[in-house]
């Protein structure tokens, strides 16, 4: 399937390892023009040139600490010509109500909410006016799969989820299309140190994470890859599903349900 992403110009935060990581590699992959953002410099240098090896590409890469609403609009002053922006920088501290101070929630949501609803605001004018674009929000699950011991996480992702949702009756009417993604766990570094950290602490050996997993309690007995979402974001913005906006999928293998 030809996905007409050649020349796109496209902006991916979070884009040093993980989901962001594989976004970046599969736009590339199909010919876009790539700039990435995160705020560890060092790895998103490593990351760089990996995309540079394996797709013969020339990204551009910014550290930048999107965290700061400067820096967000820096970043847009800087490179406001953007096609399609795939918003995914973030993790949000879990924890029960009564384990975060208020200071905890307004960190953990400065990124990936507030920050996500700021580039979209920025970027989302910027393609009201051209009457063409994409957003991409990464979201997650747990804005489905609510969890008490994960508040903070689940109250945000619910929050962009009707974010996403809402900015799409409106973007529509300007040509443009916003949807979003909700992946479930998926084997990032993120997720592979949560449980090298627990198989540390029963084995003895991180090495052994893979057996703190309950095969069973995973769709198709496993967890899905980071390259499963960067495919599924590729796809949704090509103008061969066109029709496609102002909604969220959800990307978990029908674990919910199970």
């Amino acid at each position: 399937m030809e996905l007409g992403l050649q020349n796109k110009k496209v902006l991916i935060t979070g884009a040093s390892r993980g989901i962001g990581f594989a976004c970046a590699q599969r736009f590339a992959a199909e010919g876009a023009q790539i700039l990435m953002i995160s705020q560890d410099a060092g790895r998103l240098e490593l990351a760089e040139q990996k995309i540079i090896d394996t797709t013969q590409t020339s990204p551009t890469a910014i550290a930048a600490d999107l965290t700061d609403e400067a820096a967000r609009k820096k970043l847009f002053e800087d490179h406001p010509d953007i096609d399609i922006l795939v918003n995914n920088a973030g993790a949000i501290q879990g924890g029960s109500l009564f384990d975060m101070s208020l200071d905890d929630w307004r960190k953990s949501w400065e990124l990936k909410v507030f920050g996500y609803i700021h580039m979209c605001q920025l970027y989302g004018q910027m393609m009201k006016t051209r009457k063409k674009g994409v957003i991409v929000n990464i979201i997650g699950m747990a804005g489905r799969a609510l969890s008490a011991d994960y508040i903070c996480g689940s109250t945000g992702n619910a929050a962009l989820i009707a974010f996403t949702q809402a900015l799409g009756a409106e973007l529509q009417n300007h040509q443009v299309r916003i949807f979003g993604i909700n992946p479930s766990p998926t084997e990032t570094d993120r997720v592979k140190s949560l449980y090298q950290r627990r198989a540390l602490s029963k084995f003895g050996d991180a090495e052994k994470w893979r057996d703190m997993l309950d095969a069973s309690r995973l769709p198709f007995g496993r967890l899905k890859q980071p390259d499963e979402v960067a495919n599924l974001a590729a796809m949704c913005c090509s103008d061969s599903v066109g029709y496609l906006s102002g909604t969220v999928i959800d990307m978990d293998g029908g674990g919910q349900y199970m």
